[in-house]
């Protein structure tokens, strides 16, 4: 078998991923030192300057915010005694700093957390993520993700950019994820899914009756007012976003609508089909972010499975799919609504 070696551009990978991964990561570019007790004698120079800036000046390889932190959590002592951020400095204290260790320095760390392997081999690995499991650490979220999943199982993969994630699902999406094991494989994943040539397709439950079919080809910014939410929006700022969907079948919960909608992504932004569905009037069962908050108590999470995943394997050139059957709350849920479940 032939093997055509791909060749790497680390620029690529490196921007792509981050493009690609879709996730506002917060990553620190301070420099880590022992954290040993600090004591400082405040020069005459930073006479009138508020504690937390003149501690910023004294010790730069700390971030302002981080020195706050230690500030407002009692680690920092001027003359004995606790202070506050603003107190203003006279000069000739004595400081005393206690360095905590930053909560993003494990995570990185490999965890002993169940992962569901659907297939493998030498360059990649495709594995079902079950719903609840954080797929890449951030802030709120440091420890217990997939990515510490995969440094346990797979050790190797620490020498990769993000331990070979090349994309992500929601943290209550369960579902198909493709991860590199070889560069050569991540950066080839990466320019597929740049090149919108990887088929993923999903099943959702959303409220109402959707036409039979359609595309949404909306672009999705940040909320200009909830941070915590994505938006269709006319901004510059906003990236291209397309979905295709066709309702599956239909039901009812309890004497509300509801439709089985499958929906083909051209491209993965971040909460793009619970974005898209909303836009057309739809929200999914159970999403409590975007959807119905008084219909929340039908589902614990927003009915939302990464269903079939399909590309072309960095190695063999050979076009393959993965398919995996709905997870057993989601099925529940169809058949609570009176709908026969997929095959």
């Amino acid at each position: 078998m032939a093997i055509n070696v791909i060749p790497t551009d680390s620029t690529i990978l490196t921007d792509s991923l981050l493009e690609i991964d879709e996730t506002e990561l917060e990553e620190s570019a301070e420099q880590e030192t022992s954290p040993e007790i600090i004591e400082l004698k405040l020069p005459a120079s930073i006479c009138g300057e508020r504690l937390d800036k003149a501690l910023s000046k004294l010790i730069p390889q700390y971030s302002r915010g981080r020195i706050q932190k230690w500030i407002e959590d009692g680690f920092v002592t001027v003359d004995g005694e606790k202070s506050k951020i603003k107190t203003t400095m006279l000069g000739d204290e004595l400081v005393v700093i206690k360095p905590q260790a930053a909560p993003d320095e494990g995570a990185f760390s490999p965890e002993d957390i169940p992962i569901q392997i659907v297939y493998e081999d030498e360059s990649i690995m495709v594995i079902n993520k079950p719903a609840g499991l954080v797929v890449h650490p951030a802030a709120g979220n440091w420890s217990g993700t997939l990515l510490n999943a995969l440094l346990f199982h797979r050790p190797a993969l620490v020498n990769l950019p993000r331990a070979g994630i090349v994309h992500r699902l929601d943290k209550d999406t369960s579902g198909l994820m493709v991860v590199a094991k070889t560069l050569t494989a991540q950066t080839e994943l990466v320019r597929q899914l740049q090149a919108r040539t990887v088929s993923r397709e999903y099943y959702a439950l959303v409220w109402g009756t959707p036409i039979t079919s359609g595309t949404v080809d909306a672009a999705i910014a940040r909320h200009n007012r909830d941070r915590l939410k994505m938006a269709v929006s006319y901004s510059v700022l906003a990236k291209p976003a397309v979905t295709h969907y066709q309702r599956v079948a239909t039901g009812m919960l309890e004497r509300f609508p509801v439709s089985l909608v499958s929906c083909k992504l051209e491209t993965g932004r971040t909460h793009q089909i619970r974005v898209h569905m909303l836009s057309l009037g739809f929200p999914l069962v159970g999403d409590t972010l975007y959807g119905k908050q008084h219909l929340a108590r039908f589902f614990h999470r927003q009915a939302l499975q990464a269903r079939k995943l399909g590309l072309v394997h960095p190695v063999s050139g050979d076009y393959v799919e993965w398919r995996i059957p709905l997870e057993n709350d989601f099925a529940d849920l169809l058949v609570q609504a009176g709908m026969q479940v997929p095959q």
